[in-house]
């Protein structure tokens, strides 16, 4: 049997490393599938997808390090006639340079070392992968796309901080996030429902680990939850959201903790960990609501959610859909329900049966709002840019 061109992708997140491998002639076309979800717990589970049918298992994944090895050599295992050509990377920051997806440098990986800072949880993850690829196939094509790409079309009044003109010269501005996955819905709902369907007033929820609400105007995001950081927004699995600049300053001075002290408090021990006391992960909560602090973490995640939904629907001048993904968007119908349910006013309705039955639109017929609810798939635009950018390099080549 002859072996295939393929392109890899990885995608390191906060809590999980997913790989893909995607047809290098056919885009989109999915040729297998390995994760590792809740990554440096001994809850880490392995799941393999590909022709052969679905694998699980639970492995050893102290680290994202020990998580991409265990990934690397599965694939090579399940997909052995594959010929990786190219590696694409989801890469959560790219600064105020990185516009669109670019080919990996040593120099383009000293400035994302740079930007650690901005995505303490992220970054060094996204740059394990780019390092283990390097080490295993140095010859390899590598691509970095970035999760703030997809917002540097934002208006400049949406990306200036209130703070001194001349720090935004130091890259001190916001950002937002989570732009693959905005690209992602946006194709998905050109595909499915034609070109119509990603016009107009769109929120999209990214809710998970990670989370953040972007407001997407014909096609173009003008607002974000997400800022400077990762940090902003919503309240998430372990970062704390949007907080009061004069809490850290309080930390900071009155109270005598340091950077590194108050980074950990922030990014890691915070959200839904720290409101709950007890754990990041909302399928474990949804289960243990006879504890008063289980339920208040829940309510306050709903509630930040609500609150910016209503920000991002005013500069949008309404809404015409809402898109519920991530993975607690996509797969949590009850905080989909708890989030929309004081949003009537808005046009916003969810019907119960249709929710609970995962059904991907989930407001009654003819609501004044569509609400959906679809998985995202980052891999795939990763896949897409990374097809692209190896063709034109191989044209460039041969001219």
């Amino acid at each position: 049997m002859s072996s295939r061109d393929a392109v890899l992708v990885l995608n390191c997140g906060s809590s999980s490393v997913k790989s893909a491998l995607f047809a290098m002639d056919r885009p989109g076309s999915r040729l297998l599938s390995a994760a590792i979800e809740r990554v440096a717990t001994p809850q880490a589970q392995l799941r393999v997808e590909g022709d052969g049918g679905e694998h699980d298992e639970r492995v050893d994944a102290p680290d994202h390090d020990a998580a991409i090895e265990q990934l690397l050599r599965r694939i090579e295992v399940h997909a052995p006639r594959m010929r990786v050509r190219a590696a694409g990377h989801r890469v959560v920051h790219g600064g105020p340079d990185c516009d669109c997806p670019v080919r990996i440098t040593a120099a383009l990986e000293a400035r994302l070392r740079e930007l650690i800072p901005l995505a303490p949880l992220h970054l060094p993850h996204n740059l394990a992968g780019i390092a283990a690829i390097g080490t295993r196939r140095p010859d390899l094509l590598q691509v970095a796309c970035f999760d703030t790409a997809f917002h540097a079309g934002l208006p400049r009044v949406a990306r200036l901080t209130g703070l001194p003109r001349e720090l935004e010269g130091e890259g001190i501005r916001r950002y937002g996030f989570h732009g693959l996955s905005c690209e992602y819905v946006l194709e998905e709902l050109r595909t499915r429902e034609g070109s119509a369907a990603a016009r107009g007033r769109i929120v999209i929820a990214h809710l998970g680990n990670g989370a953040s609400m972007t407001a997407v105007r014909d096609g173009r995001g003008v607002e974000t939850s997400m800022g400077f950081s990762t940090l902003a927004g919503l309240l998430m699995g372990t970062r704390c959201g949007d907080l009061d600049p004069g809490i850290v300053l309080y930390l900071l001075q009155a109270r005598g903790m340091s950077g590194e002290t108050l980074e950990d408090l922030l990014y890691r021990r915070s959200g839904l960990l720290g409101v709950s006391g007890m754990s990041r992960n909302m399928e474990d909560l949804l289960q243990r609501q006879e504890l008063a602090e289980v339920r208040e973490a829940i309510e306050l995640f709903c509630y930040r959610a609500r609150s910016h939904l209503g920000a991002l629907v005013t500069v949008l001048g309404g809404l015409d859909r809402l898109v519920f993904t991530g993975g607690i968007g996509a797969q949590a119908p009850e905080i989909r329900e708890r989030i929309a349910a004081e949003l009537e006013f808005l046009g916003v309705a969810i019907d119960g049966e249709r929710n609970r039955a995962q059904q991907r639109t989930i407001s009654p017929p003819g609501a004044a709002v569509t609400v959906q609810a679809f998985p995202t798939d980052e891999e795939t635009i990763i896949a897409s840019h990374t097809q692209r950018l190896t063709g034109s390099e191989e044209e460039s080549h041969h001219a």
